[in-house]
């Protein structure tokens, strides 16, 4: 498998999320890793984001992601599919977006699945 391939950094990252796995993630984030959600709310730094994860499977340790589709555009990997929160609240549509470098991930982005958003990353 080779590591340098976007999509494939994208995947292995979103399953470390699924896992909840912590090291995992931590070896896949670029040290300036900038994570964004829906709402726009950004965390820099890997040290950051790990600990931001840690408090977030706590939170919510069902949670998970499923891709419908996945969408190389060169360095940027666009994901649509839905999060899976808790039985609460059990599905949220959703876009995300990876961008990625050596191997690793650079920005992990969260939209909300809108007409808006879907015209802003020109998906059909």
């Amino acid at each position: 498998m080779n590591k340098k391939d976007p999509k494939l950094t994208a995947l292995q990252f979103n399953e470390c999320i699924n896992k909840q796995d912590i090291n995992g993630l931590s070896n896949l984030m670029t040290d300036g890793h900038t994570f964004i959600d829906r709402d726009g709310n950004m965390v820099k730094s890997k040290e950051a984001m790990i600990k931001s994860w840690i408090k977030f499977f706590e939170m919510f340790p069902k949670y998970k992601n499923t891709f419908i589709k996945v969408e190389p555009r060169n360095n940027l990997i666009l994901l649509i599919g839905y999060a899976y929160w808790s039985e609460e609240n059990p599905h949220g549509d959703a876009i995300w977006t990876a961008k990625t470098e050596n191997g690793k991930v650079t920005e992990w982005r969260i939209y909300k699945d809108t007409k808006e958003n879907r015209k802003i990353l020109n998906i059909n």
